[in-house]
């Protein structure tokens, strides 16, 4: 599909262990793991992987408006966040140009993993249904080392399998999907001027 660069854009929150979760852990797994499920492996876009040197707001924006489908994990920070709520308010946006995740067509683009919480959530994102990975959302490298981690990369594969049905099914590029304005970025204090 011309237009496209991305299959998958993560969607997350910095704040809390989730960050820790998805380096540590669930991206090198995903990956892996699509790349057992299909071929050419799908791509991931995630913000960590961004060039130095790039104007990051513009370049999370390209890569969102680039993406067949947003996975979304979510924890209480998540809709706090708002760079978090102005991503998923402009794949939201795709969604009802194209009149999916509706009554109509149920299916959307955004693929929800809960990954901590959901008492706290609002109670709209309680209407979506999501993948739930608490049972598995341990943070520290050592995770890897324990019998448990076996069937976090069980899940991880299943996971994998139905990303890439969800994404053989994603519609063809446009070049006006919406695209919901971020916040501006958080400006750094300047540095404080040594006095001697």
């Amino acid at each position: 599909m011309s237009g496209y660069k991305y299959d998958f854009f993560i969607s997350y929150c910095r704040h809390g262990s989730v960050q820790r979760w998805l380096l540590n852990h669930f991206l090198d797994k995903l990956k892996e793991c699509l790349a057992d499920q299909y071929a050419p492996t799908p791509t991931v876009y995630v913000d960590r992987t961004m060039e130095r040197g790039v104007h990051w707001p513009s370049n999370l924006r390209d890569a969102l408006r680039h993406s067949k489908i947003m996975i979304q994990l979510q924890t209480p920070q998540y809709y706090e966040s708002r760079w978090c709520m102005a991503e998923q308010t402009s794949m939201r946006a795709r969604e009802n140009m194209l009149g999916i995740a509706s009554l109509k067509n149920s299916q959307g683009l955004i693929y929800p993993i809960l990954y901590s919480d959901s008492e706290n959530f609002p109670e709209q994102e309680k209407e979506r249904s999501w993948v739930n990975f608490k049972d598995v959302a341990h943070p520290d490298l050592v995770y890897q080392q324990s019998k448990k981690y076996l069937r976090f990369h069980t899940r991880v594969n299943d996971l994998a399998a139905d990303l890439v049905r969800l994404a053989k099914t994603a519609p063809p590029w446009q070049p006006d999907w919406p695209d919901i304005d971020t916040p501006e970025p958080p400006l750094m204090p300047p540095p404080q001027i040594p006095r001697f």
